[in-house]
């Protein structure tokens, strides 16, 4: 069993690590309205603006070197600005 204690240390680096959301590949935020690490999930809120992107097709969380952390296929329509949620749970797995 892994101990909550290393749990929450193991999502507070990703939280470092994680610096920008990459949207479809091409569109770049660097700004997080919230980044927060409780226990064991870090959760990420980030504003997508309407005059910026219109589709999201592909969400990436990436580091400073521009390496790929995490990447998702979603469709999500943007017709007006919106809070994007973002959680990631680090969690022991047998």
């Amino acid at each position: 069993m892994i101990t909550a204690e290393l749990l929450n240390s193991m999502a507070n680096y990703v939280a470092d690590r994680v610096t920008k959301v990459v949207l479809n590949g091409i569109y770049t935020i660097t700004s997080f309205e919230v980044k927060i690490v409780n226990d064991n999930l870090l959760a990420l809120n980030y504003i997508v603006r309407m005059t910026d992107i219109s589709l999201i097709t592909l969400i990436e969380l990436k580091d400073d070197a521009d390496n790929v952390l995490t990447s998702n296929e979603v469709n999500v329509p943007i017709t007006a600005d919106h809070m994007m949620m973002q959680t990631i749970t680090v969690k022991e797995v047998n």
